[in-house]
């Protein structure tokens, strides 16, 4: 229990860390370089992103209260929600100004990290409404 606890707080703080680089990467740097909708791509991607690492941050608060071990691994379909659906986000708005050849079935893999977030929020909801209260 302990082990995964700090595993989650690890990754998260990586990810949250990674978050605040990205974003002020793009504010100062990539604003003047991309395409409006490229940059909005990426800043789209940057929101998720932190949204999802605060979501990660209480997942692993909840798995530290409750010891529910489906906890863990909520917090970890978020980790790959993130890494689907902002990574490719970040991929597509970067790829034509690092002149990367990436093929357009590559889009596909945002709408399948969207569905991992998704997926942990629902897997949150019933994971927390099996919680005995009194």
């Amino acid at each position: 229990m302990q082990s995964k606890f700090k595993i989650l707080i690890l990754l998260t703080s990586a990810m949250g860390a990674i978050a605040i680089i990205f974003g002020a990467f793009g504010s100062h740097y990539l604003a003047e370089r991309l395409e409006p909708k490229s940059l909005s791509a990426f800043r789209t991607g940057v929101d998720y992103h932190f949204y999802h690492t605060l979501a990660m941050f209480c997942t692993a608060l909840l798995y530290r209260i409750y010891r529910i071990k489906g906890l863990f691994y909520v917090g970890l379909y978020f980790l790959g929600g993130i890494l689907l659906f902002s990574g490719s986000l970040y991929i597509l708005a970067l790829k034509d100004y690092m002149g990367w050849p990436i093929p357009r079935v590559f889009g596909l893999v945002t709408p399948l990290g969207g569905l991992g977030l998704m997926g942990a929020w629902a897997a949150i909801f019933f994971t927390v409404i099996r919680i005995k209260t009194d």
